[in-house]
């Protein structure tokens, strides 16, 4: 077999394979038994018919085409690996001569990974918010734990602000009761904006027993997005009683006998978010500068692969769980269809040279995944995921995935490289030293991880 390769582009290549009949032996002799299984002949016992008699009765042609096929992954896969092509993707592939007894020749054009030139990057400068945790932060952090602690006892008096009420609903659309739209008993705290909208102002005002119907469109069932009559009547109102902030509440809620114990650890907590929220705008603000200093080509068929893949996503599993179309999703974000194509294409496009740059750095840097590594990959993903880590091992497994979780781990430690030699400065100033507050989060390469799957989603290559 001979072949050579053209380059159409940084990121397109036609490959060009001449393969001698001989080299077509074993896959001829695979198309002759194949079709021996599948033919009867009078006269011969099944799976005996000769080679001959296969041709005169179904024709050379036919025992051709099916050792061409059998034959063509092959050529076209040892053609790759001898121009030692990083391939993405199917191959177009276009038989140009079969010449029976005398020679296989066929093209395949098929994207490439671009070959990329990582700059010196240890001049990347960004800036990131100050961790600054305030009094007032605090006391928001405490009354959000009272008020998980409140109690509730019914009152024999109009419905106001923060009650609890106990509450019927009934929804019409176009004069119909809904299958879906009565709900008895239900516990609704007035000013959560829990449910629909419209319901504080109906309920306000209402003692146990009282009704009002208002018009609201609905957020999910069968008749998500439609404006509909909804008749609310309160069957109890409860007020919220809110322990006092004392020592006692503090046992109570936390670990800790004082209230000053219980503020001083809310405010360590909330040091301990900050910088981890700070240490991720670092890494997605050191990736964007990364990004700026490469010169990336992107192949366009991978590119509106990836740009259907998101599409698709959106459209069919996550706008779906929440009884959405995207019509009524871009109504909701306030986009048009042209800026929500521009933004998914932008965002494609990310995710590629995300991808393809930190790639080229774990092969530049030498990084390796070892298993504990991987192991603690898994065991976050399969957290978000909902699945326990045993079920998320198994569906990678199974699936095949686990080079992909593999490399996502490596893509976390190149960026981590990069972010160790960046210069990292708060909004006062100050540089910042991230390996010292990841003792106090995550490891650098985990948050990094994260950040890069951020960028790239669904992209895969």
């Amino acid at each position: 077999m001979k072949s050579a390769v053209e380059t159409l582009n940084p990121t397109r290549v036609r490959l060009t394979v001449e393969v001698p009949f001989e080299e077509l032996k074993d896959s001829l002799d695979a198309a002759y038994k194949k079709i021996n299984q599948q033919v009867t002949v009078k006269g011969f016992r099944k799976g005996k018919v000769p080679a001959r008699v296969i041709d005169q009765r179904f024709g050379r042609g036919a025992v051709l085409e099916e050792a061409v096929n059998d034959a063509l992954p092959k050529f076209y896969t040892d053609a790759v690996n001898e121009a030692e092509l990083n391939v993405l993707g199917q191959p177009e592939v276009d038989i140009t001569e079969l010449k029976d007894g005398e020679t296989l020749n066929f093209t395949a054009e098929v994207d490439i990974r671009p070959s990329i030139e990582i700059p010196d990057f240890s001049g990347i400068e960004v800036e990131v918010d100050a961790v600054e945790v305030t009094d007032e932060d605090v006391a928001k952090a405490v009354e959000e734990l009272r008020e998980r602690f409140a109690s509730t006892s019914p009152v024999e008096r109009a419905a106001e602000d923060g009650d609890v009420v106990t509450i019927d609903l009934e929804a019409k659309v176009d004069g119909e009761v809904l299958e879906d739209g009565v709900a008895d008993g239900v516990s609704y705290t007035i000013g959560s904006g829990e449910l629909l909208d419209g319901i504080d102002d109906a309920v306000k005002g209402l003692e146990a027993g009282g009704e009002a119907t208002f018009t609201s469109e609905l957020k999910g069932g069968s008749a998500a997005g439609k404006e509909a009559e909804v008749t609310v009547k309160v069957t109890q109102v409860a007020a919220r009683e809110l322990p006092e902030l004392d020592d006692e509440f503090a046992q109570l809620a936390s670990e800790f006998d004082t209230i000053e114990e219980l503020r001083a650890d809310s405010r360590k907590r909330l040091e301990n978010m900050k910088q981890y929220d700070q240490a991720t705008q670092a890494q997605e603000r050191v990736l964007e500068k990364l990004l700026e200093l490469v010169e990336v080509p992107v192949p366009e068929k991978l590119l509106e692969d990836e740009v259907n893949t998101r599409k698709h996503n959106l459209e069919h599993h996550q706008l779906g769980q929440m009884g959405l179309d995207l019509a009524k999703y871009l109504e909701i974000q306030g986009k048009t269809e042209e800026e929500f194509e521009t933004e998914t294409r932008e965002a494609a496009v990310k995710g590629i040279k995300t991808q393809f740059v930190l790639d080229e750095l774990v092969k530049q840097e030498k990084l390796n995944v070892n298993q504990e590594e991987l192991t603690e990959h898994l065991m976050r993903r399969a957290a978000s995921s909902g699945m326990s880590p045993d079920q998320f091992a198994q569906a990678v497994v199974e699936g095949g995935q686990v080079p992909l979780l593999v490399g996502e781990v490596a893509r976390g430690k190149a960026l981590a490289v990069v972010v160790e030699k960046a210069t990292v400065k708060d909004t006062n100033g100050e540089v910042i030293d991230l390996d010292d507050e990841d003792e106090e989060t995550e490891a650098p390469e985990a948050e990094a991880a994260e950040t890069t799957e951020s960028a790239e989603e669904k992209t895969e290559g």
